[in-house]
């Protein structure tokens, strides 16, 4: 399939709440959302502690926004960088933005941004609060943007909240026979759980996950426009369920 057109997003960088180590990573994940029309990295950058933004600024074209702090305890950043979403909201060329952050201060912006209509991709360490991944379509940890830490070394079919977020999935969109198609599933699952993403239980792909779940079954069958592509179907084996 050709795409003719991408989503354009603005990438806001709370850079101190950020880590510069990750930077190639996380805008490669953002061309799968779609264009950066804009990049803006925010902090003070007079301070040694965005030292390793420097580099990272140049390499991306990202544009540092200096924003002094006036008054300790004060996170003026926060203030420029909402400010500055706002004014790029009503401007009303972008189709989304991307919050960079570990802090729930952007939680009403992100939840902002989506009542005007806009997609809202978040992304941030582990730790960030859940109130702000919640406000988000998608939040993606940075921690899982390296492939070469995906190795997955637990059985997460014992995983009782994976399993609840995904029995939950496959009942939503599945027909009268249980059986879904694995890409309703997974878009089920993000709106449930705007933070899922296999890479978080140590898997590259959806599909390798379910794979591994020993209470889904899988089926590989062929789509109906005759291409031969394999299209994966999922549903809940046998009849016994997690009670809730």
């Amino acid at each position: 399939m050709v795409v003719d057109r991408y989503d354009k997003l603005a990438v806001l960088i709370d850079a101190d709440n950020a880590q510069a180590l990750r930077c190639t990573e996380l805008l490669s994940e953002v061309a799968s959302f779609g264009l950066a029309s804009v990049k803006r990295a925010y902090g003070d950058w007079t301070t040694e502690h965005l030292r390793g933004w420097k580099e990272q600024l140049n390499e991306h074209a990202i544009q540092p926004i200096q924003q002094f702090r006036y008054t300790s305890g004060k996170n003026a950043t926060d203030s420029a960088l909402i400010i500055d979403a706002m004014d790029l909201l009503h401007q009303g060329h972008l189709d989304g933005f991307v919050l960079v952050s570990s802090d729930s201060d952007f939680t009403r912006l992100a939840t902002r941004i989506r009542e005007s209509g806009l997609t809202v991709y978040g992304f941030g360490e582990k730790k960030t609060p859940r109130a702000f991944v919640s406000a988000c379509d998608r939040f993606v940890y940075t921690e899982i943007l390296s492939a070469a830490e995906l190795i997955s070394i637990s059985d997460e079919s014992k995983n009782v909240d994976l399993r609840r977020l995904m029995e939950s999935a496959i009942s939503a969109v599945s027909k009268e026979d249980g059986w879904a198609s694995l890409s309703a599933v997974g878009s089920q699952v993000n709106k449930n759980d705007p933070s899922f993403d296999a890479r978080n239980y140590g898997y590259q792909k959806l599909g390798q996950l379910v794979h591994a779940l020993t209470y889904v079954e899988v089926e590989d069958r062929r789509d109906d426009s005759g291409s031969g592509t394999a299209v994966y179907y999922v549903r809940i084996s046998g009849t016994q369920r997690l009670e809730r």
